[in-house]
């Protein structure tokens, strides 16, 4: 897996790339942890280019989405899409998270 973030319009874009499981799940977690940490709380993830996705990818993210409730923090997700999206409709998490069609999208709102 491979992951990449950019600063755009106060958010932070987390760009994530490959299959995103158990034993990646832990780098994903510790790169959005030091933005965190850095008083980051406004993060955009671009799952445009994930083609696997976990349920310890999927818990990640949750724990993420909860470290930032206490900051006021925002986490969207954006660009699911062919079986990563299925896994957020089946799992249910596509009615707890903002999901986004784009990058582009979800900046427009933020």
């Amino acid at each position: 897996m491979e992951v990449a973030c950019r600063k755009e319009k106060n958010t932070v874009i987390v760009s994530v790339k490959g299959r995103m499981d158990a034993v990646c799940t832990t780098n994903f977690e510790m790169i959005l942890d030091e933005q965190i940490a850095s008083g980051e709380t406004r993060f955009i993830i671009d799952f445009g280019g994930l083609e696997y996705i976990s349920s310890a990818g999927l818990q990640c993210i949750l724990t993420t989405a909860k470290k930032l409730e206490p900051r006021q923090g925002d986490l969207v997700l954006a660009a699911l899409k062919g079986t990563v999206k299925e896994v957020f409709e089946i799992s249910g998490f596509n009615s707890i998270f903002t999901i986004s069609e784009s990058v582009d999208s979800a900046l427009a709102v933020a």
